[in-house]
């Protein structure tokens, strides 16, 4: 299975998501309501508003529009009420997938998910049908020739679970339980290592290998998901061969 490596995954999805902005600040200013709402205003005693912060500073998403989004979330400024809602389902070649949504109409979602699945060869499942091939784990991602000492060190000692160098491209990939996420954040940042990626995220504990006329449908079933609103974030089961 040489070519699928863990580093050509990650920077093919960052290319994609970073040419997509027409809905990138929708989405950021979604998560930073409704992790407020969830767990307060304040990111230092919120780890789910903090991260959400950095990934909207990162999208230059304006300070104005962060703050707003804030005040809405604790109910400080009027807005719309968001829900999470999650839903599982299948994509090409038996592709397992993990949507999570914000939205303020259940109805219009549900729908336009499963539009977008049926187009584009995959199905809905029920609640649970895939969830349990996943883990969900706090990850991070070094470029290949980072020292995989260093990272280990900071890593093991902050209450990362396991360090992991991939033999084929050298990247470093370290992942936790979410609950020591920003511990190990933290402990990198003192040791003056930064990943590449570093995110709380549902883990396929089964990679399934897509190439080919397989691989490019799969994506643009995951672009087509990704395209909605309403939809948050994207966890699949897929890795996509490099021979394309």
């Amino acid at each position: 299975m040489s070519g699928h490596s863990k580093w050509a995954n990650i920077q093919h999805r960052k290319g994609r998501q970073d040419a997509k902005r027409s809905n990138l600040w929708t989405k950021l200013v979604r998560e930073i309501i409704v992790a407020a709402r969830l767990g307060g205003g304040d990111p230092d005693t919120n780890s789910r508003l903090r991260l959400a912060l950095v990934k909207a500073r990162a999208g230059n998403v304006p300070k104005d529009t962060i703050n707003n989004a804030i005040l809405k979330g604790t109910g400080q400024l009027e807005g719309v009420s968001y829900e999470e809602v999650r839903y599982e389902g299948y994509g090409v070649g038996g592709a397992a997938l993990i949507i999570d949504c914000t939205t303020d109409n259940r109805v219009r979602t549900v729908a336009d998910v499963r539009h977008a699945l049926t187009k584009n060869g995959g199905n809905m499942g029920t609640e649970g049908s895939v969830s349990f091939m996943f883990k969900h784990v706090g990850e991070f991602l070094f470029a290949p020739g980072t020292s995989e000492d260093a990272v280990m060190e900071a890593a093991l000692e902050a209450g990362a679970d396991d360090v992991v160098t991939d033999p084929d491209d050298g990247s470093v990939e370290v992942t936790c339980d979410p609950s020591a996420f920003d511990a190990v954040t933290k402990a990198f940042e003192a040791a003056g290592l930064t990943p590449e990626m570093s995110e709380i995220t549902y883990k396929a504990l089964n990679e399934t290998v897509l190439t080919g006329d397989d691989a490019a449908k799969m994506q643009k079933l995951i672009d087509a998901l990704e395209d909605l609103d309403d939809v948050q974030q994207v966890y699949t089961s897929a890795v996509f061969d490099d021979e394309e």
